[in-house]
């Protein structure tokens, strides 16, 4: 089956309903909270050699454990990113310091061509303002949509209990949105896990976790919360004062999971 995966679009083997009604495939094992993480990499790597895999990050503290994970089980792979253009000059420097840690890995900005000036242009001052959806989906789920147009498998560090809307997320599961089989490898770890494995690993950080900045975007729509800690995760700090949490890159549709 994975041969011919190379020749035809998951979205046309109505995997949608395979993996709704927790139909895997005959090689699988069941995947849940008691599945080992390495186990579960060993196989994703092994299973799925030769179909398009993507794997996304916004160097946040999960998104570089979890690329510390892969690079010790493969020789090579692309690290897919989406430079928003409002990045922290911290998560800048933290690029290059994942780029020298791994040199064996493909870093690669497929963020989008809009420049702020253009969208200030196009859309208004301050979009993230007037309008923060929009900004999220110009900036974010666009560039994203394009990256995952041309593949099979999307890897991402999401946890369930980093917020309500992750909560039921799978380790395995298909997104209808974007039409990829979405792997989650990290889905049942807590933030004091991914903590300790950033520094049993001496694995690069983005240096805000240390400054009170549990979760980190956009410099314009990202705070710092009184009293964080490297070991604690919350998203209060995103968006602070309206009503969202979410970017829109990992909404989970009803029947997905």
């Amino acid at each position: 089956m994975a041969g011919a995966i190379q020749e035809v679009s998951l979205a046309t083997q109505k995997c949608d309903e395979r993996f709704a009604t927790g139909e895997f495939f005959d090689d699988d094992f069941v995947f849940g909270a008691e599945t080992s993480t390495d186990e579960f990499i060993c196989w994703s790597v092994r299973r799925f050699r030769g179909w398009r895999t993507v794997l996304t990050t916004s160097f946040g503290m999960e998104g570089c454990a979890l690329i510390d994970m892969y690079a010790s089980r493969q020789r090579t792979m692309q690290i897919s990113y989406l430079d928003t253009g409002f990045f922290f000059k911290e998560t800048y420097a933290l690029i290059e310091r994942m780029k020298e840690r791994y040199p064996h890995l493909e870093f690669v900005n497929r963020g989008t061509t809009l420049t702020p000036e253009e969208q200030a242009s196009t859309y208004g001052a301050e979009l993230w303002k007037t309008n923060p959806d929009l900004c999220c989906r110009l900036r974010k789920v666009d560039p994203l949509a394009r990256v995952l147009a041309s593949a099979d498998i999307w890897v991402s560090s999401i946890r369930r209990t980093q917020s309500p809307s992750r909560a039921d997320t799978r380790m395995v599961e298909w997104d209808p949105r974007f039409e990829v089989l979405k792997l989650s490898p990290l889905a049942y770890w807590e933030r004091d896990e991914v903590w300790q494995y950033v520094q049993d690993h001496d694995v690069p950080y983005n240096e805000l976790h240390e400054k009170g900045y549990p979760s980190i975007g956009c410099t314009h729509c990202t705070v710092a919360v009184e009293g964080s800690t490297p070991s604690e995760y919350t998203r209060l700090g995103r968006w602070s004062g309206i009503e969202k949490t979410e970017c829109g890159l990992h909404l989970i549709q009803s029947g997905s999971g």
